[in-house]
C-alpha cells in the first residue's frame, strides 16, 4: 500500500508549480490549493510563494516508494513480506506494523513513512522525524520460536544496520551498545525492537530503524545529544533514501535469516569489529547510581560486559544508559 499526497508528488520535482496549474491537476480550487499548502508547511515542508510564479519546495524532494523499494529485492525476498506500506505522515511505524494482522511464521510486513507525529527511541524518547528527510522504518517479523529465542535480536539488528550504512559510503559507522550507530561521536541512526509473544509458541518482533539522512539544522536542533547525518559523511545532497530502504530490508532479511538458525553467536566477531566502546573508559548511568569502568564487549546473550575495580560484571540494556568518558 502506498499512500500519498497528490500536491506534494506535483511539488517534488522542486519546479516552480502555478496555482492555477496545481488547481487544474488536482481538480480542485486555487483557495483549496491554498489550504493543502498551509497544511504542508504546517507539517515542516518549506514552500516558497513568488508571485508570477507560483509554488515550489525549497529542494527536489526524493519521495518513498514501494515499488523502487521492491524493485531492489530478489523475487524470493520479495515473496518473504507481506506487503511494503508506505504512508505519507502516521503517528508511529512500529505501533502501526503493531495492530496488522499476524504474518505467517517465516515472513514479515515493511512500513515506511515521510513523517512520523509520535516517533520513538529508546526509553520512549521522541524520534525527532521531519518530512521526506531521514528514513522512518519499521520491519514485523513472525519468528517460530517463543521470545526466549530472541535474546540479542536488536544486536543483529545493528550489524545489518551497519553493513548497510558502510556499503554507502559511511566508512566510519559503529555499533554503540544497545541499539544506537554512531559516526565520528554524533548518533547516526537508532533501533527500536518490540516483542510480541504469540500463539502456538511463535513470537514477533517489530523492529524500528530510524537513520538520519539529511536532518535539516532547525529539526536538529531540538535533539539533546550530538547527531549527525548521511549526506554529511557523504558530502552530497542527493542520497536516495529509497535506496538505503531497499539495501537495508535485503541485509535485514539475510541477518534474520542467520540470527534464527544460529542465535547472536554468528555475529560475536563482527559486532566487536564495530564495537564504538570497546576497550575505553566509560559511564554507566543505571537508576540510583553511576559507575565508571572499562568496555569489554558483549556476551552471547547480548549483555553489556564491563571491567570494573578488576571486576567483569554483565548488564542488560534496561534502564541504562551508556556513555563514553570524555
Amino acid at each position: 500500500m502506498q499512500t500519498s499526497c497528490p500536491l506534494l508528488d506535483i511539488l517534488s520535482d522542486g519546479r516552480f508549480h502555478s496555482g492555477e496549474a496545481i488547481g487544474q491537476a488536482l481538480g480542485v480550487t486555487r483557495a483549496a490549493v491554498w489550504k493543502q499548502l498551509k497544511q504542508l508547511r504546517k507539517q515542516g515542508l518549506v514552500i516558497s510563494a513568488v508571485p508570477g510564479k507560483g509554488y515550489r519546495m525549497a529542494a527536489r524532494t526524493e519521495l518513498l516508494s514501494a515499488e523502487d523499494i521492491a524493485d531492489a529485492l530478489s523475487l524470493s525476498e520479495r515473496q518473504q513480506l507481506c506487503s511494503i506500506d508506505v504512508h505519507h505522515q502516521i503517528p508511529s511505524t512500529n505501533d502501526y506494523l503493531a495492530t496488522l494482522p499476524l504474518p505467517e511464521p517465516g515472513t514479515g510486513r515493511l512500513c515506511l513513512a515521510e513523517q512520523q507525529s509520535s516517533g520513538r527511541g529508546r526509553r520512549g524518547r521522541q524520534w525527532i522525524s521531519p518530512f521526506g528527510a531521514n528514513l522512518y522504518y519499521s520491519l514485523s517479523w513472525r519468528f517460530n520460536g517463543g521470545l526466549e529465542t530472541l535474546g540479542g535480536l536488536s544486536l543483529a539488528v545493528g550489524i545489518a544496520l551497519v553493513r548497510v550504512l558502510r556499503k554507502q559510503g559511511v566508512s566510519q559507522a559503529a555499533l554503540k551498545w544497545p541499539n544506537d550507530v554512531h559516526c565520528t561521536n554524533g548518533k547516526l541512526a537508532g533501533i527500536l525492537v518490540e516483542l510480541f509473544a504469540e500463539q502456538m509458541g511463535s513470537s514477533r518482533a517489530v523492529i524500528g530503524i530510524g537513520i538520519n539522512v539529511a536532518m535539516p539544522e532547525e529539526q536538529g536542533a531540538v535533539i539533546d545529544q550530538p547527531w549527525t547525518d548521511m549526506q554529511t559523511h557523504l558530502k552530497r545532497p542527493d542520497v536516495s533514501r529509497n535506496a538505503v530502504a531497499g539495501a537495508l530490508t535485503k541485509e535485514l532479511l539475510e541477518v534474520i535469516r542467520q540470527f534464527e538458525a544460529e542465535g547472536l553467536v554468528s555475529f560475536m566477531n563482527e559486532w566487536r569489529r564495530y564495537d564504538l566502546t570497546l576497550g575505553k573508559p566509560v559511564d554507566l548511568v543505571l537508576l540510583r547510581e553511576r559507575l565508571s569502568g572499562i568496555a569489554r564487549g558483549i556476551d552471547e546473550s547480548g549483555a553489556l560486559l564491563v571491567e570494573i575495580d578488576n571486576r567483569l560484571r554483565r548488564f542488560t540494556s534496561g534502564e541504562i544508559s551508556l556513555r563514553m568518558t570524555k
